[in-house]
């Protein structure tokens, strides 16, 4: 597809292969620091995840392909010249697998009626629940209108393949609002992240908490570990490739259980390993010389993102203490305001982590389906609100007088 939108032209790039790193950086959000040199920050915080280097790795490492059912079909927004202004990291997918925001039943239900929902169309980070930047602006570009033209891009690629809709998943507040006004269909759901309110220990944050609360939070980090576990953090240039073998052990343990088929394959690993070292740090449990425990998290320029976890011996509060105390922790040690844990797990609130509105933006082409999916998120997003409202009263914090 090449369409022009008022002053810009949009192209379809099918794969990350089609930018190249430095004008990619200059994409608010993409990189830590301004391509050009200067060493000043980007404007919005830095989110790993929508970074050159893992949305290439995603397609390098066979993880986001066509064979997986995710075929790169991303938005480059160019001026007249080539010049990149904005873009969109979309892919044409055959099933609903990998997404966090779940709508098979929206796909069934239109197919019982003799639809074709697949393709669809998803703009996201491929098997990461985690908020960020999906209609990506150049610094110092007007982003309304970049985004508006992002959002008309979608719709107007969507036609040209064919495509039931188009859903974006784990969206900010900017793109909510273009999206919405591009005539997406808003949704709701929960999260829990620990929110750093500018404690100087995690005895400050336990300070926060009601004494039954803190008392207990204290004995289960007690005894996990108990058994000798020991807790390691693993990050630059220890992410040797024996780590990424007994992680990659722990991830497929647990993801074959829990999924029945893991997501990402032992390449994904060894190239993050290679590219992006220092944004990653690994909380592994060692009993003894062997490691047996993990998770993988990615560090932002705010916020510390949780995602896998794997283990090959079951030891109690091991969990807890290596997916979120010991993020916690890290969080404060290196001054970062947020630790996202991934999607679900209510039990993440005992733990300190506080209920977060998560959003998404879909765009259904078939007017009938369109309505009954308006009314079904209608009726969603009043109960989302409700019981982020029940369980923000009844976190483990003190009650104020």
């Amino acid at each position: 597809m090449t369409e022009k939108d008022g002053d810009f032209v949009l192209r379809v790039a099918q794969g990350m292969a089609a930018f190249s790193p430095e004008e990619w950086a200059a994409l608010d959000g993409a990189s830590r620091i301004d391509p050009a040199g200067s060493g000043v920050e980007s404007g919005s915080p830095y989110n790993p995840f929508v970074s050159h280097d893992f949305l290439s790795i995603l397609e390098e490492s066979g993880c986001a392909d066509a064979r997986t059912g995710w075929q790169p079909l991303h938005l480059r927004l160019e001026t007249a010249d080539g010049v990149l202004v904005g873009a969109a990291p979309c892919y044409a997918k055959s099933h609903s697998q990998g997404e966090y925001v779940f709508d098979h039943g929206w796909a069934d239900a239109f197919e019982r009626a003799g639809g074709r929902y697949y393709p669809k169309l998803q703009v996201s980070v491929p098997f990461t629940p985690a908020t960020g930047p999906r209609l990506l602006v150049r610094r110092g570009m007007d982003g309304a209108a970049v985004r508006a033209a992002l959002a008309q891009g979608l719709k107007a690629l969507a036609g040209q393949t064919g495509a039931s809709s188009v859903h974006v998943t784990f969206a900010g507040a900017a793109d909510m609002a273009a999206l919405e006004r591009a005539e997406f269909l808003p949704r709701t759901d929960t999260q829990f992240h620990f929110l750093n309110e500018g404690y100087g220990s995690y005895d400050d944050f336990l300070a926060t908490l009601a004494s039954r609360k803190r008392k207990a939070l204290k004995r289960e980090r007690r005894e996990a570990l108990a058994s000798g576990i020991e807790i390691d953090w693993l990050t630059g240039s220890d992410l040797t490739e024996a780590v990424w073998d007994d992680f990659f052990a722990f991830y497929m343990d647990t993801g074959s259980r829990k999924w029945g088929r893991p997501y990402l394959n032992r390449a994904f690993f060894s190239l993050i390993g290679e590219k992006m070292a220092r944004d990653i740090v690994l909380v592994m449990a060692r009993r003894g010389r062997r490691y047996v425990a993990g998770t993988i998290n990615f560090i932002g320029s705010d916020t510390l993102y949780g995602r896998n976890w794997g283990c090959i011996e079951d030891h109690p509060f091991v969990h807890f203490e290596v997916c979120y105390h010991q993020a916690i922790d890290f969080a404060l040690a290196h001054g970062l305001k947020v630790v996202e844990a991934g999607a679900q797990g209510e039990h993440k609130l005992a733990r300190g982590y506080r209920p977060v509105t998560t959003r998404s933006a879909h765009y259904i082409a078939h007017p009938g389906l369109r309505r009954a999916i308006a009314d079904y998120l209608e009726r969603e997003r009043r109960e989302v609100e409700a019981v982020g409202e029940y369980l923000g009263e009844h976190g483990p914090f003190k009650r104020s007088e």
